[in-house]
């Protein structure tokens, strides 16, 4: 697994989770913006799916496939979902429900990493 790849995932969590909470304390419901680095998150979550699926094929298997790759299809539904969320909610539960997103998802690809090296 490639690690420079899953710590800017992970920092661009941890960014976005303390930004959803900045205005979970403002009371403030999402904003696109937020939504757009999500959108980013999930991006580079796709591109860390491909790499994998590139390394897993040339032989670099992890130790456990089916759980590694059941950690990265749930981190590709998290903040979609919390999208969803944001849009039907307007209140500042969208910005807690992003934020707990966000963390979940920091913690998943953590979890991943430490599949790929068991």
């Amino acid at each position: 697994m490639v690690l420079p790849l899953l710590l800017v995932v992970v920092a661009v969590c941890v960014v976005l989770a303390a930004w959803a909470v900045v205005f979970v304390v403002q009371d403030r419901a999402v904003v696109l913006r937020q939504l757009w680095v999500a959108a980013g998150i999930e991006a580079l979550v796709v591109v860390q799916m491909i790499v994998l699926g590139v390394l897993g094929a040339t032989g670099t298997a992890p130790s456990d496939p089916v759980l590694l790759w059941g950690y990265l299809v749930t981190t590709l539904f998290i903040l979609p979902a919390a999208a969803v969320w944001a849009f039907a909610e307007r209140t500042r539960w969208s910005s807690v429900v992003l934020a707990v997103a966000a963390v979940t998802v920091a913690f998943l690809e953590w979890r991943a990493w430490q599949i790929w090296n068991a």
